[in-house]
């Protein structure tokens, strides 16, 4: 039998795809187009559904199609697409951005049309990392001008967003590093040196006043909500009151009270919470919490057996970006974390957000696929 050429081997794979990975991941768009109907529901006229599910159709496909991919065909690609990521970083900050909620940190191609270049970058920069940190041999650890690299290469990205300014989206990068580094098994010295520097980072900011006032009072809004509810904390106020009238059944989809009345702000993008909080109820929201577990222990188990070691920080760094996103999105809405404009991963209304993460699904897929295919 004649070989496949190396350019076919991503389309070779025709075993379905993980259902661990498809059903949670699937299942939360589902309930996040539930939700985001039911939050835009008193707007005339509204699209967010349709475009919603136009990015969920999208995202599978791309889903699909990342996850037919040979991660080692991939890596020949990863200095193009990070390169790409990067451009769409530099691009959002000239007269092709467009500010919505205060950041510059999307580019409007037509009406309807646009695209947040941050969420591609997450994707880019995974890519990047592992194969910096993960390409040293099933067996090797990487050494520190590898983990310099990492560095480089994540604060490039990370410079970018926050002249948006999109500190949250930064957070996540920054933790994705962290988590990668730690996975690739570098020596501990590094670990305790990032530690260091993040901690001098964070004392850095608070003595040289480098935080800006808004974020100043999101902080002391964390420690008393109550400070000033109709003001700096009527966000957090609003969020809380919303996800406790819910009680154990909730109001009922498309009949809660808050969410008609939109007193939750941005109740279909960041505080989609909210919404399926008042409406499903905390046995709604706990099914949510679930689906992500869910999706997040088959993420785990496929980083843990994964083949080599690009496989294993690869699945790590996709697992580390849902998780932190996951926990500090629902994590404000409860009122445990400042709040910050961090999406909740295929729930949120947003179809970059949705695109991407499906995209890092299928990334996960393509490294079990390869697995398997390992005797």
């Amino acid at each position: 039998m004649t070989p496949l050429p190396a350019w076919s081997a991503p389309f070779a794979a025709r075993t379905p795809m993980d259902p661990g990975l498809l059903v949670p991941s699937a299942a939360l768009a589902g309930i996040g187009l539930l939700l985001v109907g039911s939050a835009t529901r008193a707007d005339p006229g509204s699209v967010f559904v349709q475009r919603q599910a136009f990015s969920v159709c999208l995202g599978l496909a791309l889903m699909w199609l990342v996850s037919r991919s040979e991660p080692r065909v991939l890596r020949a690609y990863v200095p193009v697409v990070y390169l790409l990521g990067i451009a769409g970083l530099v691009a959002v900050l000239t007269p092709l951005g467009r500010t919505v909620n205060g950041s510059q940190a999307w580019i409007v191609l037509g009406p309807g049309l646009g695209f947040q270049p941050s969420e591609f970058a997450k994707v880019a920069t995974i890519l990047a990392l592992a194969g910096v940190l993960g390409g040293r041999g099933d067996s090797g650890r990487p050494g520190g001008r590898a983990v310099l690299l990492a560095l480089a290469l994540t604060a490039a990205p990370v410079l970018l967003i926050a002249m948006e300014p999109d500190f949250g989206t930064a957070l996540v990068f920054c933790a994705v590093t962290i988590g990668m580094i730690t996975l690739s098994g570098a020596r501990m010295r590094w670990l305790a040196g990032l530690a260091a520097l993040s901690g001098l980072g964070l004392v850095l900011m608070w003595r040289l006043a480098l935080l800006r006032p808004y974020q100043l009072r999101r902080l002391s809004v964390l420690l008393d909500p109550e400070a000033d509810p109709l003001g700096s904390g009527y966000h957090a106020t609003q969020a809380r009151i919303a996800v406790g009238s819910g009680e154990v059944f909730g109001t009922g989809l498309f009949r809660g009270g808050q969410t008609a009345g939109h007193f939750v702000p941005e109740q279909h993008t960041d505080f989609i919470f909210t919404v399926a909080g008042e409406e499903l109820g905390f046995l709604g929201a706990a099914s949510i919490v679930l689906l992500v577990t869910l999706l997040l222990l088959r993420g785990l188990w496929i980083t843990a057996s994964s083949a080599s070691s690009y496989g294993t920080v690869l699945a790590g760094g996709v697992i580390c970006w849902l998780a932190f996103q996951a926990f500090v999105n629902m994590g404000m809405t409860i009122g445990i974390v400042p709040i910050t404009g961090l999406p909740l991963p295929f729930v949120s209304y947003g179809g970059s957000a949705i695109v991407a993460a499906f995209a890092a699904v299928g990334l996960l897929d393509a490294v079990n696929r390869t697995r398997e295919a390992v005797p």
